[in-house]
């Protein structure tokens, strides 16, 4: 911007109007902070000092986020939790198991302190036996002889694999999804060496095509950690050994590594099966996934049903005509949310209730998603849409209503390819997990 706005300026791209608005703007929040209510020491902010900083419940938040956002993707004969009792020694292997500056990914201020994975499993283990394998996530150059050596002599195995800011940050681009490097096959051979299925973490900011340890029965299970912050490696060994219950759910699609071959300029989310393409997006892809977004496990079994839905109240719409269909959406009726207006679109809000059920054995949280979809998923339509989610506490045994408000203007509602945001007459689905409610949207 402080080279080409003037220029910009002067070329007609953008007026003056633009950037008053965006001084505005600025000087608003900036006004609100009161950086200009005379001496600063004096604002509500001018106490702030070294003391609030890394406070005890900054520290406790650190390591709730870090724990909340692990996601457990495979636990094969439930390998995971371990006890730590019965952990004589581990092998903790990878070039992402103790590196601090990893933990905090781009876009950080510098920790009061961090616990990488190798320091939280010390704490749970006497006899830990580290080995990085690798110089760093590049592993141009791997020890996979005296890994598996480390492996075939320890009680259990921790795989601490994945990327860091050398394959993903602002201007750096991926062009695989495949782990770097040596990796997969240092991953395969410790795990053909090992005594026991090992155990490997993942800590990646992207989706990564794992599809290998994924179907691999000598890898018990997986663990999708991010870049979890200064407190991540706390964070992982409480999952690890049971501390924590794991109920952190993807927050993106995993593609395989084939989806590579879709070019990234080409940017359309629908899928196109006449040319092969796939889509984008848990809401239009039509490919095979590694994992899907919102999945994730738990050390717990849960339940969730859709108990109950209110009806909107259609009566609202009596005299309001439906906007004709495009070409290539005829014979679908719809109500162009403009027209509804704000008024309507809020007196036809109504509630849905979930109830969820945790079987134990262990206490958790437990992430509840309620999604859309239509009758069906032509004209563009996705194929379902995410509406609502809900993380709920819940001990072993215990049951839990929980209601979702739901608002057809916003929840029911599409963009058409004219770009009109609309809403269907008829038949929409709310849905959680195979349980569906049908919802019918006209006078």
């Amino acid at each position: 911007m402080q080279q080409h706005a003037a220029a910009a300026v002067q070329q007609g791209k953008i007026t003056e109007d633009d950037i008053d608005k965006a001084l505005n703007n600025l000087f608003a929040v900036r006004m609100r902070l009161g950086h200009f209510d005379g001496d600063p020491r004096a604002n509500i902010y001018g106490g702030l000092n070294a003391a609030d900083i890394c406070t005890p419940d900054h520290r406790a938040l650190a390591l709730e986020a870090a724990q909340d956002g692990i996601v457990l993707l495979k636990n094969d004969a439930s390998i995971l939790p371990l006890d730590r009792a019965a952990v004589a020694s581990a092998a903790v292997i990878g070039p992402n198991a103790n590196n601090p500056g990893l933990l905090i990914g781009n876009y950080f201020g510098p920790p009061c302190e961090s616990v990488t994975p190798l320091k939280g499993v010390q704490g749970y283990v006497k006899d830990v036996r580290f080995l990085a394998g690798c110089g760093s996530a590049v592993c141009d150059v791997a020890d996979t002889d005296q890994a598996a050596a480390l492996a075939a002599s320890s009680d259990y195995v921790l795989l601490f694999m994945g990327l860091s800011q050398q394959q993903e940050s602002e201007g750096r681009d991926r062009t695989s999804l495949l782990l770097p490097g040596q990796q997969q096959s240092l991953i395969t051979a410790v795990a053909d060496a090992a005594k026991r299925p090992v155990i490997l973490v993942l800590l990646t900011g992207g989706p990564v095509d794992v599809t290998f340890a994924k179907t691999n029965p000598k890898i018990g299970a997986i663990l999708w950690a991010g870049y979890p912050g200064q407190a991540g490696g706390l964070a992982i060994a409480r999952v690890l050994f049971g501390d924590h219950n794991p109920g952190g759910r993807l927050p993106v699609t995993w593609y395989p590594e084939e989806f590579t071959k879709v070019p990234m300029t080409d940017m359309r989310m629908r899928a196109d099966p006449a040319t092969g393409y796939p889509g984008r997006s848990y809401r239009f892809y039509q490919g095979e996934t590694v994992y899907k977004f919102g999945y994730g496990l738990s050390y717990s079994s849960y339940s969730r049903r859709l108990v109950s839905s209110g009806k909107p109240n259609t009566d609202l719409l009596a005299g309001l005509s439906t906007m004709p269909s495009p070409a290539a959406e005829e014979g679908v009726a719809s109500y162009h949310v403009e027209h509804i207006g704000p008024k309507r679109c809020d007196q036809l809000k109504f509630p849905a209730v979930v109830e969820v059920e945790n079987h134990g054995p262990m206490d958790g949280k437990h992430s509840v998603l309620v999604y859309l979809r239509w009758a069906n998923a032509t004209a563009g339509r996705p194929a379902k849409q995410l509406i609502g989610f809900r993380r709920q506490h819940l001990k072993a045994g215990e049951k839990a209503r929980l209601t979702f408000d739901i608002s057809p203007c916003e929840h029911f509602s599409r963009v058409r390819k004219d770009g009109n945001k609309v809403v269907d007459r008829g038949s929409h689905f709310l849905m959680v997990d195979k349980h569906e409610m049908e919802i019918t949207f006209e006078v």
